[in-house]
């Protein structure tokens, strides 16, 4: 029998690690990021274009590599950052699993120029799908600069799965925040399509945070500092009532590496406990700092998830700390027992002395001149009425009654209406036909038997038909603002809503002014509450992040379905029975009434056969 097991070539090897540690255009990001932190840069420049599938270029101003260095890092599990197994538990560096320029360079094509300081040549690079196509010396300045051009170009298959530009530059601008959230320190700066999106100079932490997610953050965080034994904590929380829908502004970072935790992320909500409203998430931005050999970093090929040796010590840590904070901001309601508000000095009689009481006696008064009045009380005088001449009482009495008796026989009485019988009969229309069950479901009868309907899904399914009928024909009407609201986002959102500008025109919104990190609204679509326009636009920032699948679907889609799901009746809406009735008759005149737009059932039909069974 013939041996069947061998060695993978290299390259095929390669490929297979970038499966794993390349996904998307911001995994390389994160890599050559990550790689540029750990050579001691100051200043780190990111470059892309088309959201990083033509290119996507890091340089730094860091030590720099070797001749040798630089050919050798592109050896699978070639690092510089252990020496053995020991050190995984002692790291204070990014990357350590030698893997990400060797998978990066075995899909795309990769060009590396490097010089140390003390050094007057440099190297230069040239790699397509792992095969070193040319090493030479160049003329480059200090540091590195790492250029991915053409990326999957010998995998079709993985770059057919890339989504639109819009959904890869939002996933590569979260990993740039990421990481430049997590070292203030270091100066950064993004470009893409020869535009610039960010430019972070060297700043604490708070104007990191400013700087990146626009000047009107800084009056929406709370401070949150607390040092234990065991952890470190640092950073930020945001007000309850600046909370979002989204989950896009939480970040943990441990030992300056950004993670993800379910776990410690359910310990600031239970810190917001009672805080948020239902549906409204968070916003952190919390540095934790641990011993090294308490942790594990090495579960994941991306590095974003930790195994905590204790996860119960840290997560009562970091509740009480963010608690405190929030009650010691004024921002929750706080007891606290050992302070006697009735001891408080009110701010009138802060700088007055106190005056001395005066004392006043009624010298006139007799204590015991009450007490013998009360013992003597008055005699009163009582008559007896005379009993003489009682006949005349009862005169003209026979005449009075007889007048009396003559009116009541002209008077009418008002009859009381008879009560109607609690049992109605079968032949009497009922006036209600709708019914509101939950305040979630309305329920109506059919000939069959009964209709159940889910409010919120089947006005999701109305308000989408007609937002997407105005859309196409352009004929949305336009309620002017008497007043222009000016609203807040992000860099990267504002480019975003600025990309959907004339979809969002056609739906009936008018823009005024796209700045930096403020648009300014003027006119609304008819129906879409002034108080309602930032979660319509937040929603909408949502979607695209998350639920365009590539470049076929169309804006106007997408935009019809993020407008009627922010705009549709909410579970737990009480509505009178013409509200019902016209919820009714307007989802069956839809062209698709059975399902919403993201294809889930709007009503359910319950038949009389289906009712009789459950009698059986």
């Amino acid at each position: 029998m013939t041996d069947i097991i061998q060695l993978l070539p290299d390259h095929v090897a390669n490929q297979i690690a970038a499966g794993e540690v390349v996904q998307r255009p911001a995994s390389v990001v994160k890599e050559l990021l990550e790689n540029a932190i750990d050579a001691n840069s100051s200043e780190i420049k990111l470059i892309l274009k088309e959201a990083g599938k033509t290119l996507v270029q890091v340089i730094d101003n860091g030590k720099g590599m070797s001749t040798t260095d630089a050919r050798l890092s592109f050896e699978r599990h070639a690092t510089s950052k252990i020496r053995s197994a020991e050190d995984l538990f002692q790291l204070n560096t990014k990357g350590f699993r030698g893997e990400a320029l060797a998978s990066i360079a075995a899909i795309a094509h990769v060009e590396l120029k490097t010089k140390q300081e003390n050094q007057e040549l440099g190297s230069q690079i040239i790699i397509e799908g792992s095969n070193v196509k040319s090493q030479d010396v160049a003329v480059t300045p200090k540091g590195t600069s790492v250029a991915v051009k053409n990326l999957f170009f010998n995998i079709p298959a993985r770059r057919n799965f890339l989504k639109s530009n819009t959904v890869e530059l939002r996933h590569v601008v979260d990993e740039f925040h990421r990481v430049a959230l997590a070292h203030p320190g270091i100066a950064f700066s993004m470009y893409h399509n020869g535009s610039e999106l960010f430019n972070l100079p060297l700043s604490n932490y708070r104007q990191r945070v400013v700087n990146i997610f626009g000047s009107k953050t800084n009056e929406k965080l709370v401070p949150v500092e607390e040092e234990t034994e065991v952890l470190k904590v640092s950073g930020f929380v945001g007000k309850p009532e600046y909370s979002k829908k989204t989950k896009s502004e939480q970040f943990f970072f441990v030992n300056n590496r950004f993670i993800k935790s379910p776990y410690l992320n359910h310990a600031i909500n239970a810190a917001f406990e009672g805080l948020l409203r239902d549906g409204y998430h968070p916003t952190y931005f919390l540095n934790l700092t641990v011993d090294p050999k308490t942790i594990d970093i090495n579960i994941h090929p991306t590095k974003t998830e930790i195994k905590f040796d204790d996860e119960h010590t840290l997560y009562a840590i970091l509740r009480s700390a963010v608690k405190h904070s929030l009650g010691q901001f004024n921002v929750a309601p706080i007891l606290d027992f050992e302070s006697n508000t009735n001891l408080n000095t009110p701010y009138n009689f802060k700088d007055k002395e106190g005056a001395t009481p005066v004392i006043e006696i009624d010298r006139s008064f007799n204590p015991f001149a009450d007490e013998v009045g009360q013992k003597q009380p008055q005699q009163r005088s009582y008559t007896k009425p005379p009993t003489q001449d009682w006949e005349s009482l009862y005169v003209g009495l026979e005449s009075k009654s007889t007048k009396s008796q003559g009116d009541f026989k002209e008077m009418t009485f008002e009859s009381e209406s008879k009560d109607q019988s609690i049992f109605k009969s079968e032949d009497i229309a009922l006036e209600k036909t709708t019914y509101q069950l939950r305040q979630k479901f309305i329920v109506s009868t059919i000939k069959s038997g009964m209709l159940i309907i889910d409010q919120n899904r089947a006005h999701q399914r109305i308000l989408y038909e007609n937002l997407l009928k105005q859309l196409t024909s352009k004929e949305a009407i336009t309620q002017q603002l008497l007043f222009p609201l000016q609203l807040n986002f992000s860099n990267t959102d504002v480019e975003m809503l600025s990309q959907m500008q004339n979809d969002l025109e056609h739906a009936g919104f008018v823009f005024s002014e796209f700045s930096a990190d403020e648009i300014t609204v003027t006119g609304v679509p008819v129906g879409v509450p002034e108080s309602e326009v930032t979660i319509v636009l937040e929603q909408l920032i949502s979607d695209v992040e998350n639920d365009v699948p590539d470049q076929n679907f169309s804006a106007s889609d997408l935009l019809a379905k993020s407008m009627a799901k922010s705009l549709a009746i909410k579970t737990g809406q009480s509505l009178n029975v013409e509200e019902q009735e016209h919820l009714l008759n307007s989802l069956f005149a839809c062209k698709e009434p059975a399902v919403s737009p993201s294809h889930k059932t709007t009503f359910i039909t319950l038949g009389v056969e289906d009712i009789e069974k459950k009698f059986m």
